[in-house]
């Protein structure tokens, strides 16, 4: 029955993706429909040819096909519905994979809104700053002091996002995350988190809700 209960919900949430995707690029679904198509009379062909073996193997790979194509312009799409968006930096750090430990809020906010957020993982403490280059700087600095106080012999990272040159783009974040260093063990990387959330500041948040709990769709597992 729970299984049941679930699959509407399932359907409910790939209708409402859709609709992300048709908003953000009109071609987006026609193009998934082309491509699950396509295969399936690839499929089809090698079928009449060589058995009706390949109608099986067709049917799996046209879903395959479909459901990696929908993901990645689903990704689009939420990038571009995230983009300019206060808090956009954070909705993408939630979706990184593995363990990593984003704080809630930012642990740094200026007047103009710009923020900085603070992530432990296996390369150590990284900030993240959203905001322009001239005026995230001096607040990237003050906070890596402020975390090699505690940190002390753990690795401290600080990352830009954003579109101006020596940025990392909202869309490469999460990739850019992933391919830093790997200097820590699980455990420690617990036992820094623990060190930094005593570190958080009390900071007045900036106007307008941040996109909290807004997660990135994942392509299907492959092997």
């Amino acid at each position: 029955m729970a299984k049941d209960a679930a699959t509407p919900g399932r359907l409910k949430q790939i209708r409402m993706v859709a609709q992300i995707i048709k908003r953000s690029n009109p071609k987006g679904m026609p193009i998934v429909y082309a491509s699950a198509l396509g295969t399936l009379l690839v499929f089809v062909v090698l079928g009449v040819l060589f058995g009706w073996t390949w109608y099986v193997f067709g049917v799996f790979s046209a879903l395959l096909v479909g459901m990696i194509v929908f993901s990645r312009l689903a990704q689009k799409a939420q990038y571009s519905l995230l983009h300019g968006q206060a808090g956009a930096t954070y909705a993408i750090l939630q979706g990184l994979r593995g363990t990593w430990y984003v704080e809630e809020k930012p642990v740094a906010v200026n007047r103009d809104q710009d923020l900085v957020f603070r992530v432990v993982g296996y390369p150590g403490v990284i900030l993240v700053s959203e905001g322009p280059s001239s005026r995230v700087q001096r607040m990237l600095v003050a906070e890596k002091k402020r975390v090699q106080r505690v940190a002390i012999d753990v690795p401290v990272y600080d990352v830009q996002c954003g579109d101006a040159e020596g940025q990392i783009p909202l869309a490469k974040l999460s990739r850019h995350m992933m391919k830093l260093p790997r200097n820590l063990k699980k455990p420690a990387v617990s036992e820094v988190n623990n060190r930094m959330r005593a570190l958080t500041p009390a900071v007045p948040m900036p106007k307008g809700p941040l996109p909290k709990g807004i997660r990135m769709p994942r392509g299907p597992k492959t092997r």
